[in-house]
C-alpha cells in the first residue's frame, strides 16, 4: 500500500497522504513519496493543478509520526524541502488542500504549504505545539500571520486551541466550507475551475502574489513588470485574446 496514493484527473493530480490508521501522520515513507511525486509533477507537463488530502474522514494530517520518530526516523521525515517534503519547497503549480478532518501541528503546516483550502464541515485546525513544550517548527509560526490577522495567529500559537471549519474560514484561513461527502467534488471543481485557465498565467500570478509580499514595492514592480513582459509574449496569450474574438474556448499550450 503507498504511502501517498496518486491519481490523475484530467489536468489535476489528486495526492492522498495513506496512512488512515495513523490519523495520517507522517513518517519517512509518506515524506519520501510526497517528494518523489512533487518532483515529478513540477515537470510534468500534463499536471496543471494539485490536489491534497489525506485518506478517511477522521484526519488530513495529525502532524508528525512520534513512533517513527522515537525509533529514529526523523532525519527521513524531514528532507530539503522541509517536513513532509513540502513545508520549505517552492512548487510553481497551485496546490489544493482538501482537509477531510482534523488538520493540527505539522497537518496544518502542511495544509499551510498550499495555496488553497477546502474544507469538510467537520475539520478542525491548530498548533498545539506549545501545549507539549515545543513550537510550531515546520513554518506554521511564519506562515499564518501572513494568511490570517495577525491576533488571530497568535491565539493559534499561544493557546495551542483548535479552531472548527466555520471559524477558519471566517478569519480567512479557508477558502470553502462543505459537506464532508462533497469535499472532493468540491475541491476537484475548484482545482479544474483554474485548469480552465492558461496554466503559464496561472503559475505566474501565484508566483508574482507570493514573492512580492516580503517585496519592498519598487521591488515588487520590478517583479510584476518582468513577468508581464514574459507573459505578454507568450504564445498562449495570443491564443487568449484569438479565442475571445472567435468566441471560442482557449486551447492552452502552456507556451
Amino acid at each position: 500500500m503507498p504511502a501517498v496514493e496518486r491519481e490523475r484527473r484530467g489536468r489535476v493530480e489528486v495526492l492522498t497522504i495513506n496512512r488512515p490508521e495513523a490519523r495520517n501522520a507522517i513518517n519517512g515513507d509518506v515524506t519520501a513519496a510526497m517528494g518523489a511525486a512533487l518532483d515529478d509533477l513540477e515537470h510534468d507537463d500534463e499536471c496543471w493543478v494539485v490536489v491534497l488530502t489525506g485518506s478517511g474522514d477522521k484526519s488530513f494530517s495529525a502532524g508528525m509520526d512520534l513512533k517513527a520518530f522515537a525509533s529514529g526516523q526523523g532525519a527521513g521525515i524531514i528532507d530539503a524541502n522541509g517536513f513532509a517534503s513540502i513545508t520549505r519547497r517552492w512548487f510553481p503549480k497551485p496546490i489544493i488542500a482538501a482537509v477531510n478532518g482534523a488538520c493540527l501541528a505539522g497537518g496544518c503546516e502542511i495544509m499551510l504549504s498550499c495555496d488553497l483550502v477546502v474544507a469538510a464541515d467537520h475539520a478542525t485546525f491548530g498548533i498545539p505545539e506549545a501545549k507539549r513544550g515545543l513550537i510550531a517548527g515546520a513554518g506554521g509560526l511564519i506562515r499564518l500571520p501572513r494568511r490570517i490577522p495577525r491576533a488571530v495567529a497568535l491565539e493559534f500559537a499561544l493557546t495551542g486551541e483548535a479552531i472548527d471549519a466555520a471559524r477558519a474560514q471566517a478569519v480567512g484561513l479557508v477558502n470553502k466550507v462543505v459537506a464532508a461527502d462533497r469535499l472532493m467534488d468540491e475541491a476537484l471543481a475548484l482545482a479544474e475551475l483554474i485548469a480552465s485557465n492558461a496554466p503559464l498565467a496561472v503559475r505566474a500570478s501565484k508566483r508574482v502574489m507570493l514573492q512580492s509580499a516580503d517585496l519592498p514595492e519598487a521591488e515588487a514592480w520590478k517583479l510584476n513588470d518582468g513577468t508581464f513582459s514574459e507573459i505578454f509574449t507568450s504564445a498562449d496569450a495570443m491564443e487568449g485574446a484569438v479565442a475571445f474574438a472567435e468566441k471560442r474556448t482557449p486551447n492552452w499550450q502552456g507556451k
